[in-house]
Order: structure tokens, then sequence, then C-alpha cells
């Protein structure tokens, strides 16, 4: 079975919330509904990924979808997760602590692993107004390694215009 990979990056504080829970919500059902099987990878650093995990954990219950998985991927154990992993482990479908980010220095951590969700990706979503910080740096890694992306924030054209 084929599996499509889509990861998602944002902003921790986000200020059009209605904007990105729609946007997301078309991109994730034309994806589903055009891959055989999808992959949507998450990080849990802020607000940017809570929306989407939500917006894509309530597309998935709504319309039944059995052909799609939601997956936290952190850079190491943390604290939140030890403190509640019966919520997190309930609320994903899988779990995974990026091995690479894992053993490296905290303050790399971040980065390594969303480098690393961005090399298994085939799409990559964005919300990313400005021209700095970790998400910016994460869409200029993308652009870097040619994979295809969407940034939410200034998209004008149709996310239907991206081969997937």
């Amino acid at each position: 079975m084929k599996t499509y990979t889509v990861s998602f990056f944002g902003h921790r504080k986000i200020s059009k919330i209605n904007l990105i829970e729609e946007q997301i919500e078309k991109i994730v059902k034309f994806i589903i509904d055009a891959n055989e099987y999808s992959e949507f990878l998450v990080g849990n650093n802020g607000e940017f990924d809570m929306i989407v995990s939500s917006v894509i954990k309530r597309i998935l219950k709504e319309n039944n979808y059995h052909n799609s998985s939601l997956v936290l991927i952190l850079p190491y154990i943390t604290s939140d997760y030890i403190k509640n992993e019966h919520y997190f482990i309930d609320f994903f479908d899988e779990i995974e602590i990026c091995e690479e980010s894992s053993n490296a220095y905290f303050k790399a951590a971040i980065t390594i692993r969303n480098r690393n969700m961005i090399d298994r990706s085939d799409l990559v979503i964005f919300y990313s107004e400005r021209n700095s910080g970790g998400t910016y740096q994460a869409l200029r890694y993308a652009k870097q390694k040619n994979i295809k992306l969407i940034n939410i924030f200034d998209s004008e054209s149709s996310f239907l215009d991206i081969p997937i």
C-alpha cells in the first residue's frame, strides 16, 4: 500500500484560527480522498499544532476514514508527555520519538526533528507569517529539498493545483 505523508508546521501563537481550520479541513479531505493511505505528521509545540491535530482527528472521526493516521512526532520525551501519556495514546494513532533529535542537544532537537519530518514527507503544510523563527527555517529547508509545500498564510493558488 502506498503511503502519502504530510507534515505540518506553524507558529506557536495563532491569530487566524478559523482561516487555518477551514484550509486544513479542505486540504486534509482532499489528500485522504486522493490517496490509498495518508499519514499526517504533527508536533506538539504550540497553537498551530493543536489546531491541526484537532481538525485532523475530527475529520477522521466524522467521516469514518480508515485510510489515514495522525502521528505525533516528538523531538524527545517531554515531562508533558510523561504526565499525560494516557491522553497522548488515546488521541494520536501513533507516537514517535525522533531518534536523531532525542540524542541531540535540546536546543537543536526541534530543528532536527522538523528536518526529519520534512525529509519523510511528500507534502508539507505551513502557516508562516514572517521571515524568521522555526517555522520559517522549516519552510526554507523544505524549499531547499524541493519538497512540495503549501503556506496557507499566503497561498493565493488553490491547493488542488498541487499534484498529489
